[in-house]
């Protein structure tokens, strides 16, 4: 698989622009500023209907415009599809493939598979529990995309149960058979949503072991280790027990959507006891191991976009980057950089067809 152009009206800084990139290595050079990362993140939002970096889908219109949109053409196998993304002001968010709309967006996740490394990554050593959930959420919805319609489900009963936790609240009122209702609903598609994370970590963590010793030469020990409060109890169980908390909270203070993933070094939580350099590593160990894991279950080689890679990393990191391309592991690449001498001098090593596109 791989995208063999695209169209940006009206996204971000850009007016009104096509690319047409080569199969295996896409380079975009410029100053700061002038857009690379917004072509990464339009890739991006081909497979999965939203930004990478920005969540607001109205801020991705360009200023004073009324609408944005990107189509793209894949080579997908032996046949060519077409995807477009489109928003216009006080409109909903259209996605349609060869001309037929999405009814849900949650549909197309999948269906291109992609895998992206940016500076932005770092969120997910500094950020909240959410963050990493959604990276969990993210690489296997991918894959399963029963997964995520019973991710969508349990969030919407989520929403339902603290509005009738409000409500007690504020009426001064409590209906132990209402929330019932809602416990077993949570625990029908939370307790399968438990099962498929723990199946997931179990495969992902290993691989992920093994990149980070390859790119980090063996240096240390790293793990990922998975916090769940259904390890101890039973989802139900855990709702009762938590009952007086939440009524008096007004919020369902336990569940599947209190998980949490530590990242770990030596044993230490990376975070605090991580180099900047173990970070990177590890960041990149963690995006490698997506790579891996999606491309196993989904028999395609997921688009992989490096946003600002060789800023961040020493020499010996993007050496062994490249080296993975010299070895075919890899498919589409897309990267950025501030200096065109730097990345021409970095992808001639990998032997492979590629293009620079000055912006």
């Amino acid at each position: 698989m791989h995208l063999q152009k695209i169209t940006l009206v009206n996204f971000k800084n850009f007016e009104s622009q096509t690319f047409d990139f080569q199969e295996k290595i896409n380079c975009f050079v410029g100053n700061n500023g002038v857009g690379k990362t917004n072509v990464l993140d339009a890739i991006y939002y081909l497979s999965f209907a939203k930004s990478y970096f920005n969540s607001v889908a109205t801020q991705n219109i360009r200023h004073s415009e009324e609408f944005f949109m990107i189509e793209g053409t894949y080579k997908i196998n032996e046949k060519t599809d077409t995807v477009v993304c489109s928003l216009k002001r006080g409109n909903k968010k259209v996605v349609k493939r060869n001309g037929k709309s999405y009814e849900k967006f949650s549909d197309h996740i999948g269906y291109l598979p992609l895998v992206i490394i940016s500076p932005a990554d770092r969120d997910l050593i500094t950020d909240g529990s959410d963050t990493r959930r959604k990276f969990i959420d993210n690489v296997i919805s991918q894959s399963d995309n029963h997964y995520l319609q019973d991710i969508i489900k349990y969030n919407k009963v989520l929403v339902q149960r603290n509005s009738l936790l409000k409500y007690f609240a504020l009426n001064r009122t409590f209906d132990a058979v209402n929330l019932k209702v809602y416990d077993e609903q949570l625990e029908r598609y939370g307790t399968i949503i438990y099962e498929k994370r723990k199946a997931f970590l179990e495969e992902f963590i290993p691989i992920f072991k093994k990149r980070y010793e390859v790119i980090s030469s063996s240096q240390e020990t790293v793990d990922l280790v998975y916090k769940t409060q259904l390890d101890e109890v039973g989802f139900l169980d855990l709702l009762t027990q938590n009952v007086a908390r939440d009524r008096m909270l007004q919020f369902t203070s336990a569940g599947i959507h209190k998980d949490d993933l530590t990242f770990e070094i030596e044993g230490y939580p990376i975070k605090k006891f991580g180099s900047q350099g173990q970070q990177k590593s590890y960041l990149i160990a963690l995006k490698l191991a997506q790579f891996d894991f999606i491309k196993k279950q989904s028999n395609l080689k997921p688009i992989l976009l490096l946003d600002d890679i060789f800023d961040k990393l020493d020499d010996l990191r993007v050496e062994q980057l490249i080296s993975l391309v010299n070895n075919n592991e890899f498919g589409q690449l897309f990267i950025t950089d501030t200096h065109r001498e730097r990345t021409e001098e970095v992808v001639k090593k990998a032997k492979q067809p590629y293009k620079i596109f000055q912006l």
